[in-house]
């Protein structure tokens, strides 16, 4: 087969940076790079071995093509992409501070803003197995909302399993205002992903057996709690605890969406719960050590031997023994966890 086997829906724009630690206001030169949500999921995705698609639309303008080269050059399938003449890529800017970086959006009017309900129709999508979207898209316009609502309603590719990332972004909309449209969008997914202190902030819900109870339709809720780990819990029976990975990081943005793309993987190659929460917080290890918000996946071999390891020795794994792709580079700093608590700038924007 050569079609994509996952097909991830939503917006990803040019990044801004300070090129050293320093307050945006007082910076002097800017890194540039690419970031989103639903592209760093596909890279991810494409890095692990699978064939993955990203659905989205770009400007006609050099921020667009840059974005397309980034994400193509991933492995990622981007012949779905539509380049709008009349809408311009969006940029966000970040705001290092001691509390971790703030993000300032120019993405009002943006070329992905203009995605609809019809981006799904292409027939290359026919044989998708797995439709990745998340929380993010329905902030963007009506009709992206309609877009995410339209593919966990209609559900226009059958075939698909679909998974659902809540990443809430309150500089798009507030809690008051998200809440009940994500709570509804969640409800209706296959597979939901949601943080701890997310849900919390959303739905006043404190423990993972509440966010279950909270989303009762889904086939399988991942709950993840920050440094203590992440639980996956079934729509019957009990759920699958797996603690989380200490290790020094240096830009927790991106770790959010390599944790998804993990956990995704696994439910593609058919493994448990407990083997899938790994694989999330093994792909989500190097994007901690790195400055962008994507980054290659731990060496395979060493991978499928921590995949194995007994519940004891899990715990006392060093994330550093995975290779070069997975060991903390100069700078690194305080220690978090792979999978989970870094939803205020965690993931793609």
């Amino acid at each position: 087969m050569t079609g994509p086997e996952v097909a991830c829906v939503g917006e990803t724009m040019v990044v801004l940076a300070p090129a050293a630690a320093t307050p945006l206001e007082h910076a002097d030169r800017l890194a540039v790079g690419v970031g989103g949500a639903e592209s760093n999921v596909a890279m991810a995705l494409a890095r692990l071995g699978h064939r993955a698609a990203w659905v989205s639309r770009v400007g006609d303008d050099p921020s667009g093509r840059r974005v397309l080269r980034a994400v193509t050059a991933a492995g990622v399938d981007t012949s779905l992409v539509t380049v709008d003449p009349a809408a311009p890529t969006g940029v966000y800017f970040k705001d290092p501070g001691p509390d971790g970086a703030r993000v300032h959006y120019h993405r009002a009017g943006s070329a992905a803003s203009r995605l609809n309900a019809r981006a799904l129709d292409d027939p290359r999508l026919a044989g998708v197995r797995l439709l990745h979207l998340t929380g993010i898209t329905p902030a963007l316009s009506r009709s992206c909302r309609d877009l995410v609502t339209h593919a966990l309603t209609a559900r226009p590719l059958p075939a698909a399993r679909i998974s659902f990332d809540v990443n809430h972004r309150p500089p798009l909309w507030p809690a008051r205002r998200a809440a009940p449209v994500l709570r509804d969008l969640a409800g209706r997914a296959d597979v939901v992903l949601v943080g701890l202190d997310e849900a919390a902030a959303l739905w006043g819900v404190t423990a993972p057996a509440d966010v279950r109870a909270l989303l009762p339709g889904p086939d399988l809720v991942v709950v993840k709690d920050g440094g203590v780990g992440a639980t996956a819990l079934p729509r019957t029976g009990a759920g699958v605890f797996v603690p989380a990975l200490p290790v020094p990081v240096r830009d927790p943005v991106g770790a959010g969406d390599a944790f998804a793309a993990g956990f995704l993987a696994g439910l593609l190659r058919g493994l448990a719960p407990a083997a899938c929460l790994r694989l999330g917080h093994l792909t989500a290890v190097p994007a901690l050590a790195a400055t962008g918000d994507t980054a290659p996946p731990p060496d395979p071999a060493w991978t499928a031997r921590a995949l194995a390891l007994p519940d004891a020795r899990w715990a006392t794994l060093v994330p550093a023994d995975a290779g070069p792709p997975a060991r903390p580079r100069d700078g690194a700093a305080t220690v978090q966890n792979a999978g989970g608590g870094i939803h205020r700038g965690g993931s793609g924007p």
